[in-house]
């Protein structure tokens, strides 16, 4: 199977946890490619089956600012992406109760907006509780493996 990881971030974050999403499914045998989103080309969306999204929340409760059009596309689309099977891994912070985790939220209510498939409940990572996020990828990514090959 492959894998698009798409990251949000803004201060790399987000992408120490793809990376260690990417390696997990590298070493079980799958293809995986990471691209910022500042750089993705959302027509790209057409051609992906298998996504994974890491998104950092910043300010008030938003997406990198990066990552604002694409988000942007996808609140805003009507295309149907019911052929995307997808998970996100957000990061976020309970410091701010209010807001957490509401960057990689967001990509997934406009996800499912759209009938993508989702696959795995989204992985809410807490600044606060002193772990790092990209110890929690690993079995994030084993567990998002484990569900898709169910939904083939």
């Amino acid at each position: 199977m492959d894998f698009n990881i798409l990251v949000g971030t803004m201060t790399g974050t987000a992408e120490l946890v793809a990376e260690e999403i990417d390696i997990f499914f590298n070493n079980s045998g799958h293809k995986s490619d990471i691209t910022l989103i500042d750089n993705f080309n959302h027509d790209e969306l057409k051609n992906i089956k298998n996504l994974v999204i890491c998104s950092s929340t910043y300010g008030q409760g938003d997406v990198p600012d990066g990552s604002q059009s694409f988000y942007d596309f996808l609140s805003n689309s009507k295309t149907n992406f019911s052929h995307l099977r997808y998970g996100v891994f957000a990061l976020g912070d309970m410091t701010y109760a209010e807001t957490f985790c509401f960057g990689g939220k967001k990509f997934d209510q406009a996800l499912s907006q759209l009938n993508a498939q989702k696959v795995i409940d989204t992985f809410c990572h807490n600044a606060s509780d002193g772990s790092l996020p990209e110890e929690h990828a690993p079995d994030w990514a084993k567990d998002f493996l484990k569900n898709i090959s169910k939904k083939k």
